[in-house]
């Protein structure tokens, strides 16, 4: 394989970045693959766009399948841009390298190298043992590895990537003192936040949060915003559930919650003594979890959803305990945070709990990434600073 970047691109193939970045364009107009990562591609012959696709959903064709569908007839003029190395191995669907070789493509152009050890260098070892030329467009690879965040994450540290949800007022409240918080923030924030549940493997919350507020943390297709972001036709009915996690160290999640009665599956966290096999419900799994501190090892349970439930991306929406135990860990790469232009006062519930911190330079730092306004909402991103 050789790797070379836009620079070193001579006027025979000046056109393979806006391949290149279509393919990557493509693989984002679905939410979630999960646990499989978006993948876009793009056939070309002379200068010609001959076929397209994307990965829509484990099990589904695979990006490269799609695309050569798509073309009709290809031959070895056929150029093939990827977001990602096509797999060598037989999963729910065959290798996507054979079916590129058997497609009798002459080329292929990858952003990134597919850290999956079943496949890692091996799609491109068998391309290039059937004569095909294999290429890494080096300048793409950041943009194939943000768009597959948890991905790559799972697949090189064991844990999934962690997105935590916060909401507050201006003074950085969540809700008044009497509890009440429905709604601080707008119905568009609260849509966006539906974006975020159907982009996610799994959902966590605490067990306070549970007997507290009750949540369903669903995806609720019908409130997902309309199409504005690239998503394929039909996105909203496709909308997958994610698991729904409670991080419960005594084991009080009742069985009559929400979050359980509500279809798809849940996972119940708990450091207490249980009957093995005992469940509340028949969606519903009871892991025994180690303990930290006073609770439920926070880095245990995304090994575990890593591990035992291929999670790539995690929402968490919890409250200020949980929370704030998730910053103090060091376990949260982003935060999103919504913060709607209303003051709920002193004695309002705040945001996080976070404790011991006696000078500025132990507190937890961040980089906005970007900020932006939804309805009279805003809507701050931030990650984790190096």
């Amino acid at each position: 394989m050789k790797s070379i970047s836009n620079s070193s691109l001579d006027t025979t193939v000046i056109d393979w970045p806006v391949h290149m970045q279509r393919a990557i364009d493509l693989a984002q107009r679905v939410r979630t693959a999960t646990p499989n990562p978006r993948v876009g591609c793009v056939l070309v012959k002379g200068f010609e766009v001959i076929g397209e696709g994307w990965h829509v959903a484990a099990g589904e064709a695979h990006a490269e399948v799609v695309a050569i569908g798509n073309a009709g007839k290809t031959n070895t003029c056929t150029e093939a841009f990827v977001s990602l190395e096509p797999c060598a191995h037989t999963g729910r669907t065959a290798p996507c390298s054979e079916a590129l070789i058997a497609a009798g493509v002459g080329k292929v152009i990858i952003a990134s190298l597919d850290p999956n050890p079943q496949v890692a260098g091996k799609g491109v070892e068998q391309l290039e043992q059937a004569g095909v030329e294999v290429y890494q467009l080096v300048d793409f690879e950041d943009q194939s590895r943000e768009m597959n965040p948890g991905y790559f994450k799972r697949r090189e540290e064991g844990i999934p990537y962690v997105r935590l949800k916060l909401a507050m007022s201006l003074d950085g409240r969540t809700a008044l003192a009497n509890g009440q918080s429905k709604w601080i923030t707008n119905k568009a924030a609260r849509s966006d936040v539906q974006k975020l549940r159907a982009s996610a493997s799994a959902v966590i919350t605490g067990i306070n949060t549970v007997l507290t507020d009750d949540p369903s943390l669903n995806v609720r297709s019908a409130e997902l915003p309309e199409n504005q972001d690239g998503l394929e036709s039909g996105a909203k009915e496709l909308a997958h559930q994610p698991i729904r996690v409670v991080v419960d160290s005594q084991l009080r999640t009742p069985g009559t919650a929400k979050i359980i009665c509500n279809e798809g599956s849940v996972k119940i966290y708990s450091t207490a003594d249980f009957t093995v096999g005992k469940s509340l419900a028949d969606n519903v799994e009871i892991v025994k979890a180690t303990v930290s501190g006073e609770g439920v090892d926070l880095q245990f349970v995304l090994e575990s959803l890593a591990s035992d439930f291929s999670c790539n991306e995690v929402l968490v929406e919890a409250g200020p305990t949980l929370s704030g135990a998730f910053i103090e860990a060091g376990l949260v790469d982003e935060l999103v945070v919504y913060i709607a232009p209303r003051l709920l006062g002193s004695d309002a519930k705040p945001l996080l709990e976070i404790h011991g911190l006696q000078s500025l330079a132990e507190s937890h730092q961040f980089q906005v990434s970007h900020l932006d306004r939804i309805g009279d909402d805003i809507r701050v991103i931030l990650k984790q600073a190096p």
